[in-house]
């Protein structure tokens, strides 16, 4: 089984009386209900998806120096995507920055569903990872 990520950056200027009254409840070219969609897909056999809905992130790699750091960022909303041989995989964000998250599961594939909040800065440091920029490690900000 496969899992299909869809993330979207919600427009907080959309109008959904606007779409009703002139475009029968639909979006158009000045009225969109999302500023972006990106859509990730895990091919790998997943076995399953574990929902987080206060989990912490280990953000980890090398700075510049090539030196290894790790920073556990707390208030997070994840998703743990479980496959065979393989580390877990994690998509999410920082609570204060989704709107709402749907999650699917067919006998084909898993679905996840995340809608994040326009008005707040975020980083975006891997696929599928958005943090808050009030929580991002200050000491990876140069």
């Amino acid at each position: 089984m496969n899992c299909k990520i869809h993330i979207y950056l919600l427009n907080d200027l959309f109008s959904q009386e606007i779409a009703d009254e002139l475009h029968n409840g639909k979006e158009s070219a000045d009225n969109l209900r999302y500023e972006w969609e990106d859509e990730l897909e895990i091919n790998s056999a997943v076995q399953n998806v574990t929902e987080h809905a206060n989990g912490t992130y280990n953000l980890a790699g090398y700075d510049e120096n090539n030196e290894l750091f790790s920073y556990a960022i707390p208030e997070m909303h994840l998703f743990e995507i479980i496959c065979s041989g393989n580390p877990s995989t994690f998509v999410g964000g920082s609570k204060s920055i989704i709107d709402h998250c749907t999650y699917e599961q067919t006998p084909d594939t898993h679905t996840i569903r995340i809608f994040l909040k326009d008005y707040e800065p975020m980083a975006n440091p891997v696929p599928g990872i958005f943090i808050a920029s009030k929580s991002f490690p200050k000491a990876l900000i140069r």
